[in-house]
């Protein structure tokens, strides 16, 4: 997937207004997702992006553990002022589902294993529908 067609399925899964805004939401989860990765897990998965968005999953220089919640928070930080939470939840749904349609699935399944079961959903669900929350596995 080239960089316009994952900018573009972003805007479209998100219903973001303008492609300005799809980058903002695509940065604002990508940055935080690598913030949360450790290791190298994070420049594996950029390895099958389009280059103009690997930037945003390896840039991170701080790596640390957070629950789902406080990756929510953190995207809205990022989106800045113009959403709110909702909204923040909706667009990382989106461009996590992008995410999982540009790299291999053995990628995503290895990015899982560091994170805690409560973000399965978040990789399983798509950027349609609720997010059921399971119990630790």
């Amino acid at each position: 997937m080239n960089y316009d067609e994952f900018i573009g399925q972003v805007q479209s899964r998100a219903r973001l207004a303008t492609q300005s805004e799809a980058i903002k939401a695509t940065r604002a989860t990508l940055e935080t997702l690598g913030e949360r990765l450790f290791g190298n897990e994070a420049e594996h998965l950029a390895s099958q992006l389009p280059t103009e968005i690997k930037t945003y999953l390896t840039q991170a220089t701080n790596k640390e553990s957070f629950d789902l919640n406080e990756f929510f928070q953190r995207v809205l930080k990022k989106e800045g002022g113009s959403v709110e939470l909702p909204d923040a939840v909706h667009h990382a749904r989106a461009v996590i589902a992008v995410l999982c349609d540009a790299v291999s699935a053995g990628e995503i399944n290895d990015a899982l294993a560091q994170l805690p079961a409560e973000y399965d959903d978040l990789f399983e669900a798509g950027s349609e529908g609720t997010m059921q929350r399971r119990r630790a596995k």
